[in-house]
């Protein structure tokens, strides 16, 4: 369990990874003011946190999210425009700035009923797994509206045009299954395995080198919008970067294992990143030691000096 205390939102750690989850469920996790706030803050403390490696994000009880909370969202709040810019600000951070920029690799885990705005964060997570049995909808056609926020713009760029359109348009619902197929979900799993198979694509992200994850995750995302050029000098920057802020090195841990040791093969394979740890674990020790003997050498020619 977390130490984190809140009213809308519960988090639990536990095996490295961290559980954000939604927690009206009498309202099927719809998002009021309050909870936008509370995730933002959660958010930051998660990214801040050592222990967790893999964010998760889930509903509790029978819904992912069913959207925006109508009354205190968008009723609550119309006649009080500070109010309402806090609580549109707020909404905006997590469900896309924060989530889009986290840190550690990230994974949607839905539930159940996931409808409008929570599309957002859900096309916000670096990953979605889907109960078979979740229900998906864009139901603002249904009430006069469009998808707004920037659900739209994150619906057309997960999922193809003709996809995008025919369920932004007709309002038609849809289960997990049809999630996978349309590619709005990585995979789609029976109700009861989702927890486990969630847990187990965390384990296997947390196998990965945590910089390695970190940089390829906004390469991915960036490069998508760039032309050949921009995308080229950008990941050529990128890959600078990514070198010169690895604790392990990656990339010389992984030649001279694949080289010189032969212990793993890249595309069969990982390198040993508990062995790479040692390894520039001894070596600074070896640093410091000789730093220190060289301290003391000058200290006793020093000495004898006076």
């Amino acid at each position: 369990m977390s130490e984190y205390k809140f009213n809308n939102i519960k988090i639990e750690k536990g095996q490295g990874i961290g559980w954000l989850i939604l927690n009206r469920p009498e309202k099927r996790n719809a998002m009021s003011p309050e909870l936008h706030m509370e995730c933002a803050d959660a958010l930051d403390l998660l990214a801040d946190d050592d222990d967790v490696k893999v964010l998760v994000l889930t509903g509790s009880g029978k819904a992912f999210s069913a959207g925006q909370d109508l009354a205190l969202y968008f009723r609550a709040n119309q006649d009080n425009p500070k109010t309402r810019a806090k609580a549109r600000a707020a909404s905006s951070s997590w469900r896309w700035h924060k989530l889009v920029n986290f840190p550690k690799p990230t994974i949607a885990a839905v539930n159940g009923f996931c409808f409008g705005g929570a599309f957002t964060q859900l096309c916000a997570c670096d990953f979605a797994i889907a109960a078979n049995n979740a229900t998906f909808g864009l139901s603002e056609v249904n009430w006069g509206i469009i998808p707004g926020g920037i659900v739209s713009w994150n619906v057309a760029d997960v999922l193809s045009y003709r996809d995008a359109l025919y369920y932004a348009v007709t309002g038609d619902p849809f289960d997990g299954r049809t999630a996978e197929k349309i590619r709005l979900v990585n995979y789609s799993v029976p109700a009861n395995k989702l927890r486990s198979e969630t847990v187990k694509l965390a384990k296997k992200l947390m196998t990965k080198s945590p910089n390695a994850m970190r940089y390829t995750k906004e390469a991915i995302r960036s490069v998508r919008r760039m032309n050949e050029p921009e995308a080229a000098d950008y990941l050529n920057a990128k890959s600078v970067a990514c070198k010169a802020t690895d604790p392990i090195p990656g990339r010389d841990e992984g030649i001279r294992q694949f080289l010189d040791e032969k212990s793993y093969r890249p595309g069969l394979g990982q390198l040993d990143l508990k062995k790479a740890a040692a390894r520039v674990k001894s070596a600074s020790g070896q640093k410091t030691s000789a730093g220190k003997k060289a301290a003391a050498k000058k200290a006793k020619k020093t000495a004898r000096k006076r």
